[in-house]
């Protein structure tokens, strides 16, 4: 086997350039194999094969420098890079992660994690090299997806100023999660429709080298003109136009032409973009079919492509999907938006039913937030379904375009806790703090799949901005006999008694129930609140459990900082209430990739750890 013979970084420079072929396939085979065993992200590393061979083969790592947008797609690099053998720990709590991390290996120069990054990072990497006098090549590669972020625009219009080497890749695959939409994507797609521009560059100098006399000198004359032939085949040249020399498209699996390309590219001394036409999914048939799908997966068949332990029941993003369809059936004033995310944030019904009422934006959360302002403005109910860490990304257009103005836009915030294996970039642990803060802002959590649904409706009729924010997983169907009804900023008991109070919110209710469990099993009074709201956070309840409580423990899966506890503590404290406090939530920290059962262990906020501060607590508290 070839595979056998990579290592180490720049084994792949001692492989014969006749085994390329081989050994691309038995990366392919390997990613494969070992995707189907832990999961992972398939298809996207499936389609960058041939690319990160040629990368390594026409580069001088580590002297010269690789950032991948997002980094998903950077398991070849990882092989490549001499980490082959720790595939059996990737994703997993202490082991390889998904993404590049600078302290994992020197040649994974730049953590990543979300998209439209590279360009602005790997401008900032050659800017650095320049006033330190490091002539060593950067190369930022970015997916077509990516390339619809506006960060990614922001930094190209910055980085046409160089005047020194710096080389972007456009890896064009027509997707990003799910498929790509937008004018970038129609723009890029006429670009690679049928070799459009090497064949009609070719025509136009074949046809005017045809002229008698004058043609060879026309041809001479276009050539050093700024309007070059490319500008008379590609409408706009978009790139060409930004002062950023375009080469391409030209074709991500034909390794040799690839090498040749990039070490040409590094001879010149501005920035180049090499656009790079790929397949997501290459070689693997079920993937090819439905690169959505094997975007990230978990551990699956490989004959059959289906998922080994299928899921039974529903999700919370199931639960979502079902109830945004029946509040839309009843208000044609509902619209949901997406930021390239259909499938994973659960509107792919919604978008066959509503057609006209659905708007994927590609990846743009900041635009999705200000476009769901101004739908708001103009008398529609918007929902934007986002995943928590990505949400973030749209902070300043939450507080200035939405909050400010008090418009009913609702973000349905998805894999809202921790989320697991992807890591500290995918941890929805955030949202609580960043959103609790900014002034009209309203913020629920549902103890379970009926309360979603019981949410939604409530977030219907309500007219300024609110979030709804659920977990990742299986939706929680235990305490559905407790439905009382939805009123702004007031908390649900399900168990009244005395002494300990468990003041929970949204996913860590299940958590409460089994802790309440385990305390009555040793004779304590347990109280359990559902705190369904953390903006406005229900002030009466608090001042009610601070008179018949001896302790308060606060339960939330958010960081401790800016979060739902520290609200609660706040209150006890400017009214002068003597009752004691224990906040449950995550550690001020980025939490790692891993199962999401022992990251809750390592970070205190299992059953048993809960269990165990809640005794030692009261005990130091009666005596």
């Amino acid at each position: 086997m070839v595979l056998e013979k990579i290592n180490k970084l720049n084994d792949i420079k001692e492989i014969p350039k006749e085994d390329y072929p081989v050994l691309a396939e038995e990366i392919r085979t390997f990613l494969i194999e070992k995707i189907s065993e832990h999961g992972g992200h398939l298809a996207s590393n499936l389609g960058v094969v041939e690319l990160t061979m040629a990368l390594h083969l026409a580069l001088e790592l580590p002297d010269d420098k690789i950032i991948f947008d997002v980094g998903h797609q950077s398991y070849t690099h990882k092989i490549l890079t001499g980490r082959k053998d720790y595939f059996d720990s990737l994703r997993n709590y202490g082991g390889m992660s998904g993404f590049p991390k600078r302290r994992e290996n020197c040649c994974d120069v730049f953590d990543t994690g979300h998209s439209s990054t590279s360009i602005s990072a790997g401008l900032g990497i050659v800017t650095a090299n320049e006033l330190t006098g490091n002539n060593s090549a950067v190369v930022s590669v970015i997916g077509d997806g990516a390339l619809t972020g506006g960060m990614a625009f922001e930094a190209l219009n910055n980085a046409a100023t160089l005047k020194r080497n710096f080389i972007i890749i456009l890896n064009d695959n027509n997707m990003s999660i799910s498929e790509n939409v937008g004018g970038m994507s129609s723009y890029l797609s006429r670009m690679r429709a049928g070799e459009f521009y090497n064949d009609m560059k070719n025509g136009v100098v074949a046809t005017l080298n045809r002229i008698p006399v004058i043609g060879d000198k026309l041809v001479s004359k276009i050539r050093k003109t700024k309007s070059s032939i490319k500008q008379l085949v590609i409408p706009g040249m978009l790139f060409e136009d930004m002062g950023i020399t375009y080469l391409g498209p030209v074709d991500g699996h034909n390794i040799n032409d690839m090498v040749k390309i990039i070490r040409e590219a590094k001879k010149l001394n501005h920035p180049v973009l090499i656009h790079v036409m790929t397949k997501k999914g290459k070689g693997y048939l079920p993937a090819e079919k439905h690169p959505s799908a094997f975007h990230g997966v978990s551990p699956f068949n490989i004959e059959t492509g289906q998922p080994i332990t299928r899921k039974d029941k529903p999700t919370w993003t199931d639960a979502f999907s079902k109830s945004i369809l029946t509040a839309a059936k009843k208000n044609d004033k509902i619209v949901a938006i997406t930021a390239a995310m259909p499938d994973g944030t659960g509107l792919k019904k919604f978008k066959k039913l509503y057609p006209d009422r659905f708007f994927d934006v590609g990846i743009a959360e900041e635009h999705a937030v200000t476009f769901a302002a101004g739908l708001a403005s103009a008398g529609l109910k918007p929902y934007f379904a986002v995943y928590s860490s990505f949400l973030q990304r749209g902070y300043d257009q939450i507080l200035h375009d939405v909050c400010i103005q008090d418009l009913p836009v609702v973000f349905a915030v998805d894999r809202a806790g921790l989320v697991g294996n992807d890591g500290e970039t995918h941890q929805g642990i955030f949202d609580l703090s960043y959103m609790s803060n900014i002034p009209n802002m309203n913020i629920m959590a549902p103890k379970n799949k009926f309360e979603l649904y019981d949410m939604i409706n409530f977030s219907v009729d309500f007219n300024h901005p609110l979030a709804i924010r659920y977990p990742r997983g299986t939706a929680y169907e235990g305490l559905k006999e407790f439905r009382q009804e939805i009123r702004l900023g007031k908390s649900e008991y399900i168990y009244k008694e005395k002494d300990i109070a468990l003041f929970a919110i949204g996913s860590m209710v299940e958590t409460a129930v089994k802790v309440r469990e385990l305390l009555k099993k040793d004779n304590y009074n347990v109280t359990l609140v559902n705190a369904r709201f953390i903006r406005p956070i229900d002030e009466d309840i608090i001042m009610e459990l601070s008179n018949n409580h001896n302790l308060i423990i606060t339960l939330e899966e958010n960081v401790l900082n800016g979060g739902f506890g520290e609200k609660v503590n706040r209150f006890i404290l400017e009214q002068n209430l003597k009752t004691d406090v224990v906040n449950i939530a995550v550690p001020n920290i980025y939490v790692e990739h891993g199962n999401v059962s022992i990251l809750r262990k390592e970070i205190g906020i299992d059953c048993d750890s809960i269990v165990t501060k809640i005794k030692n607590r009261y005990k130091s508290e009666m005596n």
